[in-house]
């Protein structure tokens, strides 16, 4: 590494110190359609957006990180006997993180309008990306992809804390 010298005093030569990572741009993974998977995914999206020094909240980091859970489980639940390997893409920007989970399924899910009822211990995922998505100021979606898949999204603005991790 260079020597810079303050032209300023006769200080002594400092080190340069490397430029910070870029923090724009986007970042793929793919995992096994496993429940293994999951924990694996939080802490590679955990450890991707800390080492590209992206200004995202502990709140922000938690509710996108749940999302992220939410998406990836939902694939490996419905998905995985058409899918060998589940894609997980993490975009940023200066302004917003989006996450994206792709599987080979066709079916589009939607989001529940109401939540399932108290006894039904499942159907609560996509209602909780939604309520989350919505809380942050970021929006979500489902798009088709080309080979006959899906790809289910959420981004989140970097600037905003979902009023429920308040």
């Amino acid at each position: 590494m260079p020597d810079i010298m303050d032209s300023r005093s006769d200080a002594p030569p400092q080190r340069a110190v490397p430029p910070p990572p870029p923090r724009e741009g986007a970042w793929r993974f793919t995992v096994a359609p496993a429940e293994a998977s999951v924990p694996q995914i939080r802490r590679a999206v955990r450890e991707l957006l800390r080492r590209q020094q992206v200004p995202v909240s502990d709140d922000l980091l938690q509710g996108l990180l749940l999302i992220l859970t939410e998406l990836v489980t939902n694939g490996i639940r419905h998905a995985a006997l058409l899918t060998p390997r589940i894609g997980v893409e993490v975009a940023v920007d200066d302004r917003w993180v989006r996450v994206a989970v792709e599987d080979g399924h066709p079916y589009r899910p939607k989001a529940l309008e109401q939540a399932p009822a108290l006894e039904n211990t499942s159907g609560r995922g996509l209602l909780l990306v939604k309520v989350i998505t919505a809380e942050a100021g970021g929006r979500c979606g489902v798009e088709p992809t080309a080979v006959g898949g899906k790809t289910v999204w959420a981004a989140l603005p970097l600037d905003r804390i979902p009023r429920m991790f308040l």
